[in-house]
C-alpha cells in the first residue's frame, strides 16, 4: 500500500476502495462527501486530517469498521513522515530498520546498547522480519495513542519511528543479555507476541525500551518510618521514581498521630497530614517524563488515631490546610474492623508512636493468620486493655461512613484488607505487606530504609550508610484476552511473556539503590490481563452468570500455571530468586492453600521443590487504561462504560465503539458498567483471586446516589469473599437505567 492519500490523490478519491479493502463498510457516501470538499494543493497533514474525520463521523452502532479505515488514512501520514525524515521511498512504508537505529542512536535518542549488543547483520533479519501488515490490527484510537505518546521521534518530536518497529526495539531490548545462539528466536517471538497484539508491555517499557531515558518498571511501594530523616529521604526518593515514570504506593501508618508526643513532650507532633501535602506537592512539581502529573497513593491504617482527618483528605469543601487533592488513598483494613461495622461495634485509635514506646511493639507488624483469630487481634485488645493516653473510642460503622462519602465524592479511599493479603503472601518468611500500589494490584514485602551511620572522611566527603529495606518494585506486562484466548496462544504467549518480564529486572536503571536491591531479591513480576469484557462478548456470555464465574476460575487457573510453569522453567536456566528458600513456594504450601489438587499441579509443585521458581511474585492484575486502548480491547477486568460513546478531543470528538461490536455481541456489551450488578463483579474477582498471588485493581461503578446501604453491602462482600483489595468506586451523576440490583 503506498503513500496513497500523497500520491493519487489528483485522480480523486478512488484510492479510498484500496484502503478500505476487507472492512465491513460502503464508502459511497463518504466520498461523495469528500469530494464536496476536496482540495488536492492543501497540506498532507490538512488533507489526511479531513480524511480522518470524515472517517470518524461514521463509526456508530452498525458501522465500527470505520474506525480502521480512520487508523489506515492516518498510517499513510505516519508513513509519508517518516520516509521524508529518514530520506527513503514512501512507498515501501518501513524504511531500512539498521540505518533507524544508527539515526536515533546519533541523536541520542536510542540507548548505544542496540547497536553494541547486536551486529549489523541481525538488526538487518530483525528488519526483515518486520511485518507492516500489523499495522492494519490498530483502531483509530489504538495506533493515535501509539504515535502521539510512544513511538520514538527526534527532539523536534519530527516522526522516525513506526509501529512495528517500536514492537521490535521492545522486543530487542528486552533480549540483550540472552545467550547468543538462542536471542534471535527469543527477540523474534517477543515480536511476534507483541504484533499481533496478544500482550502489551506496561506503560515505562512501551515508552522507554531501547531509548536513553526512563526505567522500565511500573509500580514502586515505599515504607516511611517514623522520624524526619526517613520522611524527607522517601521525599526525595519518590521525587525521583516520579520524575523517571514510576507510579508510587507510599506506606505511612507508621509516622506518629497529631498530638503525639517528640521527645517526651505531648501535644508536639502535627501528625501524619502534613507529610502528606508535602507528597501532594511533589506528585505535583515532579511530573513523569513532562507526560503527566506524579501519580502517588498514601495508605494509612485504619486504626491511625489520624484516620478521621486522612478521610477527608480529598473531599472538595473543608479547611485547605487539611487537604492534599492531588494525591491519592487507601485505607489498610483488618478483618476485626469490617467484623466491627457488621455488628456495628467499637472502633479504637491510637498513636503509633506511643504504641511502640509504651506496648513495646507495632500493632502494623502484625496480623490475624486465620480469619477471626490471630495475632493482630490479640494485640489490638491489649493496646485497648492498657488505656493509652492516645485512645479515641468510636463507632465502627462511622469510620466506614467516612470512607463511602470520601469515595463518593472522590473515588477513594481504596481498600486493602490486610490479613487476607498477608495470609496469601508466597514470602511471608521474608517479611510483612503493609499496604499496595497506586493502583491496588502489588502486594509484596515491605520494609523501610534505615541510616546505619554518617562520618566524614578525607576532610570534606560525608559519607552515609543506609541499612537498605524492601523498597517494593514490580515489571508489569499484560495479557489481551480478546485476542488470545480465542487464538489459543495462551501457553506459547506466557512462556515468553515471562521472559520479558524476568528480563526487565536486569537491565533496568532503576534510580534509586534500595529498589535495585528489592527487585533482585524477590525479582517480582506481575503478569496481568485486560480484555475480560471483550473475552465475553466473543464467547457469548453474560456478565451476570454462574457461568462467566466458572469462566474466570477456570481461564485464570490456567494462566497461573503457565506463568508459574514459566517461571520454573527459568528457574532451571537461570537460577530461582534469592529469597526462595523457606517460602510458601519452597514448601509447597502455596499449592496446598490454593487447593491445586489435580495431577498437572502435582507435578508442577514437585518440580518446584527441586529447582525453584525465577520470580517471588508473579502475578497481578493492573487498570491497563492505555495499553488496551493501544491493543484494541476493553480494560483490565472490567466493564465497558458503554457500547458506544463519544471521546471529546481539543481538536474533534471521537465515537468510540467497544471492540467487535456488531449484532452478536452487541447484546453481551449493552449491559455495560453502571448497569451491571456488581455483586456478580465482585463474584468473578473472588474466583480470579483465587489464582493471582498479588491482587488485582478492581473497580465499582455505582450512580452516585447509590443507598448507603448497599455500598458497603458491596465492600462487606468483597472482604468476605476474600478480596485482598478494591480500587475506586467510580460514581456517576448521570442517571442510571436498569438499575434494580442498586435500589434492593
Amino acid at each position: 500500500m503506498a503513500t496513497i492519500i500523497q500520491n493519487h490523490v489528483n485522480e480523486g478519491l478512488q484510492f479510498i476502495d484500496e484502503i478500505s479493502e476487507g472492512l465491513h463498510i460502503d464508502t459511497t457516501k463518504y466520498k461523495e462527501k469528500l469530494e464536496k470538499t476536496w482540495d488536492p494543493d492543501a497540506p498532507l497533514e490538512e488533507k489526511t486530517d479531513a480524511l480522518i474525520k470524515h472517517a470518524l463521523e461514521n463509526i456508530d452502532e452498525a458501522g465500527a469498521d470505520w474506525t480502521f479505515l480512520a487508523a489506515r488514512i492516518y498510517l499513510q501520514l505516519l508513513y509519508a513522515k517518516a520516509a521524508a525524515n529518514r530520506n527513503y521511498d514512501a512507498s515501501r512504508r518501513y524504511g531500512s530498520f539498521y540505518t533507524l537505529i544508527n539515526q536515533l542512536t546519533e541523536k541520542g535518542i536510542y540507548s548505544q546498547k542496540l547497536l553494541q549488543k547486536y551486529s549489523q547483520q541481525e538488526i538487518e533479519a530483525f528488519g526483515a522480519s518486520i511485518q507492516p501488515g500489523k499495522d492494519l490490527l490498530f483502531t483509530y484510537p489504538g495506533l493515535y495513542t501509539l504515535a502521539t505518546r510512544y513511538l520514538a521521534s527526534d527532539y523536534e518530536k519530527q516522526v522516525y519511528e513506526l509501529p512495528q518497529e517500536r514492537w521490535m526495539v521492545i522486543a530487542m531490548y528486552l533480549m540483550q543479555d540472552e545467550p547468543l545462539e538462542k536471542r534471535m528466536k527469543y527477540v523474534k517471538e517477543a515480536y511476534w507476541a507483541l504484533s499481533n497484539l496478544y500482550m502489551t508491555v506496561a506503560t515505562p517499557t512501551l515508552a522507554n525500551a531501547g531509548k536513553t531515558h526512563g526505567q522500565l518498571s511500573s509500580c514502586f511501594i515505599d515504607t516511611v518510618d517514623d522520624s524526619l530523616k526517613s520522611i524527607y529521604d522517601s521525599n526525595t526518593d519518590i521525587a525521583q521514581l516520579s520524575k523517571n515514570g514510576g507510579g508510587i504506593g507510599v506506606y505511612m501508618g507508621k509516622i506518629r498521630a497529631r498530638g503525639s508526643a517528640i521527645k517526651g513532650f505531648w501535644g508536639m507532633s502535627s501528625g501524619v497530614v502534613p507529610w502528606m501535602k508535602q507528597l501532594n506537592n511533589t506528585a505535583v512539581s515532579v511530573d513523569q517524563l513532562g507526560t503527566r502529573k506524579g501519580a502517588i497513593t498514601i495508605y494509612l491504617d485504619v486504626w491511625h488515631r489520624d484516620i478521621e482527618d486522612f478521610l477527608d483528605l480529598k473531599l472538595n469543601n473543608g479547611d485547605d490546610r487539611f487537604r492534599a487533592r492531588d494525591i491519592y488513598t487507601g485505607v489498610c483494613i483488618p478483618d476485626y474492623f469490617m467484623e466491627q461495622v457488621e455488628k456495628r461495634g467499637d472502633w479504637y485509635l491510637f498513636d503509633p508512636h506511643e504504641v511502640k514506646e509504651v506496648m513495646g511493639f507495632s500493632l502494623e507488624d502484625f496480623y490475624d493468620e486465620a480469619k477471626g483469630n490471630g495475632q493482630w487481634r490479640k494485640k489490638y485488645q491489649a493496646c485497648i486493655d492498657a488505656g493509652l493516653r492516645s485512645t479515641k473510642k468510636i463507632p465502627a460503622i462511622d469510620i466506614m461512613k467516612r470512607i463511602m462519602r470520601s469515595q463518593l465524592e472522590t473515588g477513594a479511599p481504596f481498600m486493602f484488607y490486610r490479613d487476607e493479603v498477608n495470609r496469601q503472601n508466597p514470602n511471608d518468611h521474608q517479611g510483612m505487606i503493609y499496604c499496595s500500589n497506586l493502583c491496588t494490584e502489588i502486594a509484596q514485602n515491605q520494609s523501610s530504609t534505615e541510616l546505619i551511620e554518617e562520618y566524614i572522611e578525607d576532610e570534606n566527603t560525608i559519607v552515609k550508610k543506609y541499612r537498605s529495606g524492601d523498597y517494593v518494585v514490580c515489571n508489569l506486562s499484560s495479557i489481551n484476552l480478546g485476542r488470545a484466548v480465542p487464538d489459543q496462544v495462551l501457553e506459547r504467549l506466557i512462556k515468553i511473556q515471562v521472559r520479558m518480564l524476568d528480563n526487565v529486572i536486569d537491565i533496568n536503571t532503576l534510580p534509586i539503590k534500595q529498589v535495585q536491591i528489592t527487585n533482585q531479591k524477590y525479582r517480582a513480576i506481575g503478569l496481568g490481563t485486560f480484555g475480560w469484557h471483550h473475552l465475553l462478548a466473543l464467547e457469548n456470555m453474560e456478565w451476570e452468570s454462574e457461568a462467566a464465574v466458572r469462566y474466570a476460575d477456570g481461564l485464570y487457573e490456567d494462566i497461573a500455571y503457565y506463568t508459574i510453569k514459566s517461571s520454573l522453567e527459568l528457574s532451571k536456566e537461570k537460577g530461582c530468586y534469592p529469597a526462595f528458600q523457606g517460602s510458601k513456594w519452597s514448601k509447597g504450601t502455596y499449592f496446598s492453600e490454593k487447593g491445586y489438587t489435580s495431577e498437572r499441579w502435582h507435578a508442577l509443585e514437585q518440580e518446584i521443590k527441586a529447582y525453584g521458581v525465577r520470580n517471588g511474585y508473579l502475578m497481578a492484575i493492573a487498570p491497563n487504561a492505555t495499553t488496551s486502548i493501544i491493543a484494541g480491547s476493553t480494560a483490565s477486568i472490567d466493564p465497558i462504560f458503554k457500547p458506544y460513546y463519544i471521546e471529546e478531543k481539543k481538536d474533534y470528538r471521537i465515537p468510540v465503539t467497544a471492540p467487535d461490536l456488531n449484532y452478536r455481541t452487541y447484546d453481551i456489551y449493552r449491559r455495560s458498567a453502571y448497569k451491571l450488578d456488581q455483586r456478580w463483579s465482585i463474584r468473578q474477582n473472588a474466583a480470579r483471586q483465587k489464582h493471582i498471588d498479588q491482587s488485582i485493581s478492581f473497580n465499582f461503578y455505582v450512580p452516585n446516589n447509590i443507598r448507603a446501604s448497599i455500598l458497603l453491602d458491596l465492600h462487606l462482600q468483597a472482604w468476605r469473599s476474600g478480596l485482598k483489595t478494591t480500587y475506586y468506586v467510580r460514581s456517576t451523576s448521570n442517571e442510571v437505567e436498569e438499575c434494580e440490583w442498586c435500589q434492593s
